[in-house]
């Protein structure tokens, strides 16, 4: 398992370089939040007070430096400037529904790409695999907020299926609320991987093993599940780990169409309001969350292809 080690350094070395570069980032953009916070009619001596009280007016290196000690030692990633609540307790409260969203994209995405990536693959070059192979210049060329305000007349307002806004009340509400922006998602996640799986179908379709296994008059369906989809879906899953880490911090759009109260939201109005530890501890749980789903992604195209254990 040297190879996980590795890969387990490698990710938390770049979750940590993350981290650093958006708190030095953070420090270069233009807003005072001591001034925010106060307002604009605030005195310069209220203002500097606050600053000093926040630890502001101490040099970037040792606010930094009291950061990554109180991260690593008490896994205190600070308190919000605006609401003086803890950070982790904010994200906390909005991470949940965010991973709810990332699921059900996975599995909706999933659903979409698999299904039609075969169907295109079976029928090389014939009108079935014409039309699976123009969704994914369609999906593509869609943004994300159109393809939810579309959704939202057709299966909210319309048809009245589906909440359009907001996760409910109920213990059943915020699935059914997630299906929309969860379909929005993977609409947009949907084209590459179909693009990509469909051309791996392809060429493990002509390898000599295959051949073998049809000469040994083993079932169509058999092959094509156990021995083809498996030898193929090793550049698919590396795909679909990298869509699924950005969107750990990328559900912002989506968020804000469907008015769910994620972490995208939290970060948006944390980044308008210059709320350095709340945007800083999003990056970290953030970048933490990237490095978890790299480490499951190594694993699963372990797992699909022996050789890569074996190497």
């Amino acid at each position: 398992m040297r190879w996980f080690g590795r890969s387990l350094l490698a990710a938390i070395g770049v979750a940590l370089g993350v981290v650093v570069c958006v708190f030095l980032l953070l420090r270069i953009v233009p807003g005072d939040p001591a001034r925010m916070i106060l307002g604009e009619q605030a005195t310069t001596a209220s203002i500097d007070a606050l600053r000093e009280q926040l630890g502001l007016n101490l040099p970037v290196g040792h606010q930094l430096w009291s950061y990554l000690v109180g991260v690593f030692t008490r896994a205190d990633i600070g308190t919000s400037l605006v609401t003086d609540q803890p950070v982790l307790g904010l994200i906390l409260s909005r991470v949940g529904v965010t991973l709810l969203l990332v699921a059900l994209a996975v599995v909706f995405t999933v659903l979409i790409a698999v299904p039609l990536a075969l169907l295109a693959a079976t029928h090389k070059d014939g009108p079935l695999d014409h039309v699976v192979r123009i969704f994914p210049t369609i999906g593509m060329a869609m943004p994300a907020f159109w393809v939810g305000l579309v959704l939202i007349l057709v299966f909210g307002v319309a048809l009245r299926w589906l909440p359009v806004g907001g996760v409910g009340t109920s213990p059943t509400d915020p699935l059914r609320s997630l299906v929309l922006p969860a379909l929005t998602v993977a609409i947009g996640m949907s084209p590459p991987l179909i693009r990509s799986l469909r051309e791996q179908l392809l060429e493990v379709l002509d390898a000599d093993f295959v051949v073998t296994l049809r000469a040994a008059r083993l079932g169509s369906t058999g092959i094509l599940v156990r021995h083809v989809l498996r030898n193929a879906a090793v550049p698919a899953v590396s795909l679909l780990g990298v869509n699924v880490a950005y969107l750990l911090g990328g559900t912002l759009v989506i968020e804000k169409v469907f008015a769910i109260n994620g972490m995208g939201a939290l970060l948006f109005s944390s980044i308008s309001t210059r709320d350095f530890p709340v945007v800083q501890g999003i990056t970290l749980v953030s970048a933490m969350g990237v490095v978890v789903i790299s480490l499951v992604t190594d694993l699963l195209v372990a797992a699909l292809d022996p050789r890569i254990r074996a190497a």
